[in-house]
């Protein structure tokens, strides 16, 4: 028999001076109009996609049901089911509340960043949709209201020989054509065939060259026909990383993603400033808190969170408001099912400075079926007027893609 995770002992409980339950704060006033509403359960499924997805459940009492979704990786179903008392017998209309009342619970066990902050996030998700459907609005109203109807998708592609050039370009090319998207992102830290030490981050000449050529050939290729990023992946040093930046200035590169580790703002900000290539990071990033450096320092031109790792949808969305008081964009990282996708999508139709929400998964050919709407269409994501995020999960699709010993969400 398993541990209940939802059952552990609580020391924090006993003695937190910021203790945000309803029954705390004395948030007892009878609300009209069916918005008398409490949590009953929360409950996770995780999928077997291109990447482990964890999606949430929260389940009321008037028998509405909220679906979200936590950033993959393993734990956070765990924590998900340790703070599911903290939640029970609440409104999930309060959203920003029970966020806050969730980071301050957790506190003790790692709210500032990683896995905890991933897990509230997939509960936060699934109290937008949840109380959209409560109030009968799409999420983005929730936020704020919209400045489009649809937004832009960019799609992370894989050529198969990645670190061939050519092989880059000809993938560029049928992405666009054949797909349909204007806007496309590729992997840098593939192998150059020059490497002699991977430990230290450091790249040679030629690891240089190779790394431009790649641009050079993809670029050339789209002849502006779209906009293509390209990713590092955290990989290189300071010095390394400057050194591209300003070896593919002269190409038409949309931003150069993460060319350092997320640590060091400092070293961040003196990339950003040293070229004029466009420079994009935060998708190790954690809360709003996690963004002010830099944002202050501007430290990036573009930054990118992962909704659903992050802290939610409200919180990118706390993110877009102060990235927009430096005249930065958002470009949101994405590697989610169809929910997380979406949640990223209301938020990128409810903020002025949104580029694009990223789509990591078009060589896995059923990722659409885990709903029952469409999603992305000619590159780019209509949003839904439908109540929540405005997505149905197809419960056989989900059944049959569950990570294997997964169980199935219990019926609303």
């Amino acid at each position: 028999m398993g541990i209940d995770y939802a059952d552990l002992h609580d020391p924090n409980a006993e003695y937190t001076m910021r203790e945000l339950s309803s029954e705390t704060m004395g948030v007892r006033a009878k609300r009209g109009g069916g918005r008398d509403v409490e949590i009953t359960d929360v409950q996770t499924t995780m999928v077997d996609g291109n990447f482990p997805w964890t999606l949430v459940r929260v389940y009321t009492d008037a028998g509405i049901v909220g679906t979200g979704e936590a950033y993959w990786g393993a734990g956070v179903p765990e924590i998900i089911a340790r703070m599911t008392p903290f939640v029970v017998g609440e409104n999930p209309l309060d959203i920003d509340r029970l966020f806050e009342h969730l980071v301050q619970k957790m506190s003790g066990e790692g709210s500032i960043g990683g896995t905890v902050i991933t897990a509230i996030s997939g509960i936060e998700i699934a109290l937008h949709d949840l109380a959209g459907k409560i109030l009968e609005l799409p999420a983005y109203q929730l936020l704020g209201g919209k400045y489009r109807d649809s937004v832009r998708v960019y799609c992370d592609c894989h050529a198969g020989e990645e670190e061939d050039p050519q092989a880059n370009a000809d993938e560029a090319e049928r992405v666009v054509e054949e797909l349909g998207y204007d806007a496309l992102k590729f992997d840098l830290d593939v192998p150059s065939g020059h490497e002699k030490d991977k430990a230290n981050r450091h790249l040679r000449n030629k690891e240089i060259e190779h790394k431009a050529e790649i641009v050079r050939a993809v670029t050339e290729r789209l002849d502006g026909r779209a906009d293509a990023a390209f990713d590092c992946h955290w990989a290189f040093t300071g010095g390394s990383a400057k050194r591209i930046a300003r070896a593919i200035e002269d190409h038409d590169v949309w931003w150069l993603e993460d060319p350092v580790p997320p640590e060091n703002h400092d070293v961040q900000r003196e990339i950003t400033r040293g070229t004029t290539t466009p420079i994009a990071a935060g998708e190790n990033v954690y809360r709003k808190h996690g963004y002010r450096r830099l944002l202050e320092e501007q430290a990036v031109d573009v930054v990118a969170p992962d909704l659903p790792k992050m802290g939610g949808m409200r919180e990118t969305r706390k993110v877009a408001d102060m990235a927009d008081s430096y005249y930065v964009p958002v470009a949101m990282h994405n590697v989610a099912s169809p929910i997380g996708t979406m949640a990223s999508a209301h938020v990128g139709a409810a903020i002025p400075n949104s580029l694009a929400v990223e789509y990591h998964s078009y060589q896995l050919g059923w990722w659409a079926d885990l709903v029952e709407e469409s999603v992305i269409q000619e590159g780019a994501i209509e949003i839904p007027e439908q109540p929540g995020l405005g997505l149905t999960l197809d419960m056989d699709a989900v059944a049959e893609h569950m990570v294997d010993g997964e169980e199935l969400f219990a019926e609303a």
